[in-house]
């Protein structure tokens, strides 16, 4: 989990734009309209957001496989890949064309940039 995690974080540390070109996605049926029939993908990374609830795809050459729900404004999901998993949490969405950023912990934590695709 944790080589998983740092992957994505030095990922994410490099090349993501300025903060203030993002606006907040704070409704669910936004999100969903933003995530229905494409692909979440980052270098390595490539998912589906699925509107059943589930997340799909590979990531560093590992099936990944999750659960996702919206509640309070917030995208909150679990994450299994490997043998490892990342536990429940609840993110901040963020768009800037074609990006989305979410950013852990209800906004306080590490973020990733994803292209829609």
């Amino acid at each position: 989990m944790r080589i998983f995690a740092s992957l994505i974080a030095a990922l994410v540390l490099t090349a993501t734009p300025a903060l203030a070109d993002f606006e907040p996605v704070r409704e669910e049926s936004t999100f969903r309209s933003l995530v229905d029939g494409r692909e979440l993908t980052r270098f390595g990374i490539r998912l589906e957001v699925l509107p059943e609830g589930e997340i799909t795809g590979r990531g560093f050459g590992m099936n990944v496989a999750g659960m996702w729900e919206w509640r309070d404004g917030y995208f909150c999901r679990t994450l299994e890949f490997g043998q490892s998993g990342d536990p429940y949490n609840c993110q901040l969405v963020l768009r800037d064309g074609n990006t989305l950023r979410f950013i852990s912990d209800q906004g306080k934590g590490d973020q990733a940039d994803l292209r829609l695709r």
